[in-house]
């Protein structure tokens, strides 16, 4: 496998968890009552994506395979929550 089509795999694997840390924190700016973040939109991108990136990483190891709807799925309750975490969202 060339350098290209490593590099070709690795951007495919972290693409979902990527448009979920990019999505969910504008979202939360709309879709949330108005209320002081807790961090920056750009804080918010990085810990979203490195807890998607954790979550994919580790259902790679657990089901063998990259791929499967219950990584997709616990990929995004895991960022949802990461979000609602960081958004303050016990303080309604």
């Amino acid at each position: 496998m060339s350098l290209l089509d490593v590099l070709d795999h690795l951007l495919s694997f972290a693409a979902p968890a990527l448009a979920l840390a990019l999505l969910l924190p504008l979202a939360a700016r709309f879709l949330l009552k108005k209320r002081g973040l807790a961090a920056s939109w750009w804080v918010q991108v990085a810990i979203n994506f490195i807890v998607g990136l954790g979550v994919l990483t580790g259902s790679l190891w657990w089901l063998d395979r990259d791929g499967k709807i219950l990584a997709y799925a616990a990929l995004a309750l895991a960022v949802a929550t990461s979000q609602w975490l960081l958004s303050r969202g016990w303080r309604q």
